[in-house]
């Protein structure tokens, strides 16, 4: 960095790892190995990359700072299997990409140190994907962490858990203190790893229905899943009926909180407020 007269933009989210135990353990979280192809997002100076590629067939590397690019262009020169592309994730042509740097006969996985203001959307992205993506091991905000392995009937969880544990199995590898960061952010860290599921815990016929319902859910966590479901599809006598109906279809009392419901009982309860005139 002072070589290349580089200062990180706090607006990118840019904490760099220099850590290399924990560069290390990252690597063996994600079970790098030859036979995978790994997508990076946000390299920064290629701390992690070089571990990646080390262990890798092929590294892809998507960097959002052009600034970086000459840092990483001396960082990874002795890697013939990292290609570095000038990209934000949530923009780019990820199968493009992926025809373009991968020959298709190895998995993919994503391994990334996320900027922390944008982890949500980028996971979210990332599992909406049309890509077959065999893992995702990511470092992210520690408290958002709790948020995606969350339990029912705990105060962190809520429509990201589900979300993300409706697709895969969700468990934290370790944690990491914020001194291993340059410069160190105001929080501690963890590494989360997604194994993808074969089948989804629930099969969700009409997703942005169902998004829809689960957000409306949690709207007010304090108020009952009655209250946040009247606020959502309407006040009306022939709405409180529709859904006073769901409710009871669905086995769901109407004094219960969302916290409590299950994956399954939400999509449960989505199928009765379709087939009571609700979406």
């Amino acid at each position: 960095m002072e070589e290349f007269g580089f200062h990180t933009k706090k607006h990118l989210g840019q904490n760099f790892l220099t850590n290399t135990d924990v560069l290390k353990r990252i690597v063996a979280a994600g079970d790098v190995t030859a036979a995978d192809d790994v997508i990076e997002i946000g390299p920064g100076i290629g701390a992690l990359t070089e571990f990646l590629a080390a262990s890798a067939h092929q590294v892809l590397a998507l960097e959002i700072d052009a600034s970086l690019l000459p840092v990483l262009a001396e960082t990874m020169a002795p890697y013939p299997n990292v290609a570095v592309e000038n990209q934000d994730v949530l923009k780019a042509d990820l199968p493009a990409l992926i025809a373009k740097h991968f020959d298709g006969q190895h998995n993919i996985k994503v391994v990334a140190n996320l900027p922390y203001y944008i982890t949500t959307p980028i996971l979210m992205h990332l599992l909406g994907t049309d890509i077959n993506i065999a893992g995702i091991t990511v470092m992210m905000q520690k408290e958002v962490a709790g948020r995606l392995t969350a339990e029912p009937r705990s105060k962190d969880y809520g429509s990201l858990s589900i979300a993300v544990q409706n697709v895969a199995e969700v468990e934290v590898a370790f944690t990491v203190n914020r001194n291993s960061f340059v410069p160190a952010p105001n929080v501690d860290s963890a590494i989360v790893v997604l194994h993808m599921r074969e089948v989804p815990v629930a099969e969700i016929a009409d997703q942005a229905g169902f998004d829809k319902l689960v957000k409306g859910a949690f709207a007010a966590r304090r108020k009952t899943i009655w209250n946040n479901l009247v606020h959502l599809y309407g006040k009306s006598p022939d709405a409180k009926e529709a859904i006073q109906k769901a409710l009871a279809d669905a086995g769901v009392e109407q004094q219960a909180r969302a916290e409590q419901l299950s994956i399954k009982k939400f999509a449960e309860l989505q199928q009765n407020l379709q087939k009571n005139g609700l979406a």
